[in-house]
């Protein structure tokens, strides 16, 4: 009977041991499900705070990369505008040694053509011509060489 008593204990122990397992298994299973409901709870509190802070970073990266960019760009158009006055200064040379007239030059010269076509208006017309500006002696010595010399009547060939 001792064998049995032994027996019977033993299975008690065993039976009880089972049920404290099958408790602590019990209360595991019941944390898991708390701390994931707890972790469900908090882990929108935190997506809601880390979206908070994700959008608040990118405002300044945006106004940081906003400030650069216009930065570069003042930067380039001080550039361009450097490069278009080399450019042009280089190309009125290079009209200049070729003999190309500016603007300027017309501009003086369109003016002049006007008062002369008002004076032979006004001597075609027979009113004596207000007084004119005096030529420059640079400007007669141009027209000296451009004009074409005068033909000398040609000897009359006589034929026998």
């Amino acid at each position: 009977m001792a064998k049995k008593l032994k027996a019977l204990a033993g299975a008690v122990a065993d039976n009880q041991f089972a049920l404290t397992v099958k408790d602590s298994a019990h209360q595991i299973w019941l944390a898991g499900l708390g701390a994931f409901a707890k972790a469900q709870e908090e882990g929108n509190k935190v997506f809601d705070a880390l979206v908070k802070e994700g959008e608040s970073i990118q405002a300044r990266t945006r106004k940081v990369a906003d400030e650069k960019i216009a930065e570069v760009a003042g930067r380039a158009a001080g550039t361009w505008d450097r490069l278009e006055t080399v450019f042009e200064e280089r190309v009125a040379r290079a009209l200049g040694t070729l003999g190309v007239p500016t603007k300027k030059d017309i501009d003086r010269l369109s003016k002049r053509v006007a008062e002369l076509t008002a004076a032979v208006a006004e001597l075609s017309e027979g009113k004596a011509a207000p007084a004119a500006k005096p030529v420059p002696s640079a400007t007669r010595a141009a027209a000296a060489k451009k004009a074409p010399a005068a033909k000398k009547p040609a000897a009359s060939k006589k034929t026998v």
